[in-house]
């Protein structure tokens, strides 16, 4: 004996007809039945039928019901990367959501470069899914209205380049609600870690921070504003720089979480306090956050919300009709990271 099943001993497939003739029902009751992107019933003819498909072992052939509506029921996610906690996060509520739906969600990651990006595009084009969702989009490139020339069904997440479908938090907001939170404690200088410029988060979470400033009646100096990626690392160096300075800020901004928490390591580092001796924001309020040893005061994003919005825009792209921007509103949850100025 190999161990291998002689494929003259291999049961033959439980078809749907199978179950109906179990069941005492129509095929089509069973299509109905079984089909988990209807509302489930939970009545006794449900039920039977449900119970006879679980002994017949009855699975559902998808690749036949999507070539029966010309869709493969995949939606193909591009991101940066997964080692990104908001990424991550932004993908499993997009599963989420497709599990709603009857959908499967399959993702790729690009470590933000552009040419790794359109590779990526392609390959899951190649494999027949629905729709994109692309949380990769710089406002210095042109590749979504690439997809746009070519008829492809895609949608923006998380960034926008203003043009394309998109659903998105307000950014604006959130960095507006950060920035006033600390001007309500009384702080005035208060640095920025201001994230990539090519990204529309940062971008208008800047703006953001600006106009709460500007609305308070601070000066900005233009060094407590300091450019940075989404790392770790870089909100650490940003720390630095911000503590080097002749005036150096009495609180900090972070437009993500993960800056905000190598600043909180950097300035632990240098000896200084969160918040005793400076107050600290981020951004996104990932899981991580409200367990450090000083809980992280951050602006939460609402994922589901934007995943769902994102399914949404696909299904109205498929034909062409419809809004082409959804926004989310964010939320800011106040910890231990802040605390009034003394």
């Amino acid at each position: 004996m190999t161990g291998e099943i002689d494929s003259a001993e291999r049961k033959p497939r439980v078809t749907i007809l199978d179950v109906a003739a179990a069941a005492g029902v129509s095929k089509s009751t069973v299509s109905r039945i079984l089909d988990d992107r209807l509302p489930r019933s939970d009545s006794e003819t449900a039920r039977r039928v449900r119970k006879v498909a679980a002994e017949l072992g009855y699975v559902r052939d998808v690749s036949a019901a999507s070539l029966r509506r010309g869709r493969t029921m995949t939606i193909g996610v591009i991101v940066p990367r997964l080692t990104d906690t908001v990424m991550a996060m932004l993908y499993e509520a997009i599963a989420r959501a497709c599990g709603r739906t009857g959908q499967f969600a399959i993702v790729a990651t690009t470590n933000d470069n552009p040419d790794a990006g359109r590779e990526a595009a392609d390959t899951l084009l190649s494999r027949g899914v629905d729709g994109l969702i692309l949380s990769t989009t710089r406002m210095d490139d042109d590749f979504p209205s690439q997809l746009d020339q070519r008829g492809v069904n895609y949608v923006l997440t998380l960034r926008t380049d203003g043009q394309s479908p998109a659903s998105v938090g307000d950014d604006h907001l959130g960095g507006y609600l950060a920035t006033r939170h600390l001007l309500d404690l009384g702080h005035r200088h208060i640095g920025l870690i201001a994230g990539p410029s090519y990204a529309s988060s940062s971008a208008n979470r800047v703006a953001g921070y600006r106009q709460a400033m500007t609305e308070a009646g601070v000066e900005i100096e233009p060094d407590w504003i300091v450019k940075s990626t989404f790392g770790m690392d870089a909100g650490g160096d940003a720390a630095h720089r911000l503590m080097e300075l002749n005036r150096r800020p009495t609180a900090i901004f972070a437009v993500n979480d993960n800056t905000a928490i190598g600043a909180l390591s950097a300035l632990s580092q240098m000896g200084l306090s969160v918040p005793n001796d400076i107050s600290l924001v981020g951004y996104n309020d990932i899981p991580l956050v409200s367990r450090l040893p000083t809980p992280l005061t951050s602006v939460r994003v609402p994922f589901d919300q934007i995943a769902t919005s994102a399914l949404e825009l696909l299904e109205l792209g498929a034909g062409r009709r419809g809004d082409r921007l959804r926004v989310a509103t964010p939320s800011l949850i106040p910890r231990q990271s802040t605390r009034p100025l003394k």
